[in-house]
């Protein structure tokens, strides 16, 4: 891949290989290490993208490169994430919070799908998951967020269990 392909690239999928790696990690240093990384490879070997799913082969390798620096030093550092998601009402940044609380196997899920806009069945590609797989760790994320958020806006959690808001 030539050097304009790939700055095109970095600039229109930078801040979503970002976030991504930031949830997983929880730390801006190896977030920004990870980019990095992730934006080399498709300069120094032979990839080929599909057009239209470049997003989703870079969210995939910025996945697999986090679950195996976390393998690798399993290490439990974390950092504030106010710098990378711009939050104004004080309400959307306790849901934050509480997102970001979740165990990593619940939090990356939920991230993927409200955040940054995936379907289960995109998610599922993106982690090598099966889509059940996907649906019963966004079930039980949304379950720990309901015990965690009851207090703060019952209507983020309606009766019959199905909410689209978290």
């Amino acid at each position: 891949m030539d050097k304009q392909e790939v700055s095109r690239l970095f600039h229109a999928y930078k801040d979503d290989v970002y976030r991504l790696a930031l949830s997983y990690l929880c730390s801006r240093q190896d977030a920004e290490d990870i980019c990095q990384t992730v934006f080399l490879q498709l300069l120094e070997k032979d990839v080929t993208l599909f057009p239209g799913k470049e997003k989703a082969w870079l969210l995939t390798c910025t996945a697999n490169r986090c679950k195996s620096l976390l393998r690798s030093l399993r290490r439990h550092r974390q950092e504030p994430l106010d710098e990378a998601f711009v939050i104004s009402r004080e309400e959307d940044r306790q849901v934050l919070a509480a997102v970001m609380a979740l165990p990593p196997k619940y939090r990356i899920p939920i991230h993927l799908f409200y955040f940054e806009g995936y379907s289960q069945e995109q998610i599922a590609g993106i982690l090598n998951l099966t889509r059940t797989n996907v649906q019963t760790r966004m079930a039980r994320a949304r379950a720990m967020l309901r015990k965690e958020l009851t207090e703060y806006d019952e209507s983020l959690f309606p009766p019959d269990g199905r909410s689209d808001a978290l």
